[in-house]
């Protein structure tokens, strides 16, 4: 099936109207709380808290962690996995660690959970390894055996839609589609089709024929409502793959009930979502976006400000240029070359941790970023060789900070990632809200090298090329409130 752009006004004009319904979603809250089971959210890089205020981001997950999450009060919870800069064989390795120890920990508690393993809204990742290691384990250790996998990729906030089962990537007021932009040629999760259907075939090497995968359409979800999706799910062939589309966060709706009603009828799907899903599926109300002073308390410290940007996409490369704009700022190129090179690392890392340190001291914001110029690997050093070798020299930079900054703004997934487990020791955060469309804020603990600290979790794809600026400024106190 041939994809094309599209004017985003008119594929959406051509759909049924929305179907709003204020109670359906504290009919989805009732049926979470009624069934005393936790979401847990294994999330494959940070930024997937992105839709949720109010609940915790775990970096660990032995037994005694996991079973003093499922008896919190909150009914979702999520676990940074950070899969998504590892290899095949790290991504399962982890993936079988957290079902083996959740399983233990909810056997422990008497407390049962279902999953949702939380992914990129542009296709990428471990699928369908992930789905399938975490389904063997539940099968093998409680015995819950999957009738399937379900994916719903579509990412409102990030202008990702999933329509006549093609995923587009909105920019300005065109949509493309997915495998036309420069996700689908990433270095390590590439794909060739974004007609969903033909990418589940691609992923599956072709033990997934396209035609067997059930599409739910945008058309029956708003013509037929939660019913005709229970249906759906309850007559699906075991093992089925299951395409949701989704245009508003009322599709969701729809669907969730649906499937909330198969899931008490007994079945269970193992489901692959974006971030926008995890809101709807975990009955977690929208929230206005943070102010400044939400986030920077008029008490904080007079320190300045951090951003450290280490995503290479080209979306992150026009923000780096806006920011460059932003008053107060001091701005440093990192030299990638020197880092992947011996001789010159640590005298690189010494400068760049050097010229920060003085920055925040004086009170002045300073925005790192790596240099732009992508580096691809096809020897001994492969592509995610060469990231963890990029991101491990901002840890080191960033972990050995004496002074701490006013904020941290975090830009791409694994810089984030890493900055926060490795650099930051973060063992569990508060996620605040967020400051802009897909962009959150958490509030770091006390077991953090530096408690209270703002950290502003930023994914690479997300915004115009006037955001990251925008965030800045918005912490500066230059702007009340985004969006």
């Amino acid at each position: 099936m041939s994809s094309k752009t599209i004017l985003k006004a008119d594929i959406f004009d051509s759909l049924p109207p929305v179907v709003e319904n204020r109670t359906r979603f504290q009919a989805i809250k009732s049926a979470i709380t009624q069934s005393g089971r936790k979401v847990v959210v294994l999330d494959d890089d940070p930024t997937g808290s992105q839709t949720v205020h109010d609940i915790n981001v775990l970096t660990t997950w032995d037994v005694n962690d996991l079973e003093t999450a499922l008896k919190a009060d909150e009914d979702v919870f999520y676990l940074l996995t950070n899969t998504r800069s590892l290899n095949a064989d790290g991504a399962s390795a982890i993936n079988v660690e957290i079902a083996q120890n959740l399983c233990k920990a909810s056997q422990n508690c008497g407390i049962g959970f279902d999953i949702i393993s939380r992914s990129d809204s542009t296709l990428r990742g471990h699928y369908p390894l992930e789905l399938d290691v975490i389904g063997n384990i539940l099968e093998h250790q409680v015995g819950i055996e999957s009738d399937g996998h379900i994916l719903i990729p579509a990412f409102f906030e990030g202008g990702r839609y999933t329509i006549n089962n093609i995923h587009y990537v909105q920019e300005g007021d065109i949509l493309t589609p997915a495998d036309q932009t420069e996700f689908a040629n990433d270095a390590v999760f590439g794909y060739t089709s974004s007609f969903m259907p033909k990418y589940i075939e691609e992923k599956t090497t072709g033990s997934v024929a396209a035609d067997d995968v059930i599409c739910l359409q945008i058309d029956d979800l708003r013509t037929y409502g939660d019913e005709h999706v229970a249906e759906i799910l309850l007559t699906a062939p075991k093992g089925s793959r299951i395409v949701v589309n989704a245009a508003d966060y009322s599709d969701l709706e729809i669907f969730v009930l649906g499937l909330l009603k198969a899931e008490a009828a007994g079945k269970h799907y193992l489901i692959r979502s974006s971030a926008s899903f995890v809101r709807i599926r975990g009955a977690i109300a929208a929230k206005k976006y943070l102010t400044g002073a939400e986030v920077t308390p008029e008490n904080s410290n007079n320190a300045g400000g951090l951003i450290v940007v280490g995503s290479y996409v080209g979306k992150t490369t026009s923000q780096v240029e806006k920011a460059k704009e932003v008053n107060n700022l001091t701005v440093l190129e990192v030299n990638v070359n020197q880092l992947l090179e011996p001789s010159e690392r640590q005298n690189e890392i010494e400068h760049v941790k050097a010229t920060i340190e003085k920055s925040i001291q004086a009170g002045h914001n300073i925005m790192i970023y790596t240099s732009r110029t992508l580096i691809k690997q096809s020897g001994a050093l492969t592509n995610l060789d060469v990231g963890s070798s990029i991101s491990s020299a901002l840890v080191e930079i960033v972990g050995e900070l004496t002074v701490p900054p006013r904020f941290l703004i975090a830009k791409g997934g694994i810089t984030s990632s890493d900055l926060a487990t490795k650099a930051l020791k973060v063992k569990s955060a508060l996620v605040i809200g967020q400051v802009s469309p897909g962009i959150s804020a958490w509030r770091l603990k006390d077991e953090t090298r530096f408690p209270g600290m703002p950290y502003i979790v930023f994914p690479g794809n997300v915004g115009s090329a006037e955001t990251l600026g925008d965030v800045i400024r918005l912490l500066n106190g230059e702007i009340k409130r985004l969006g």
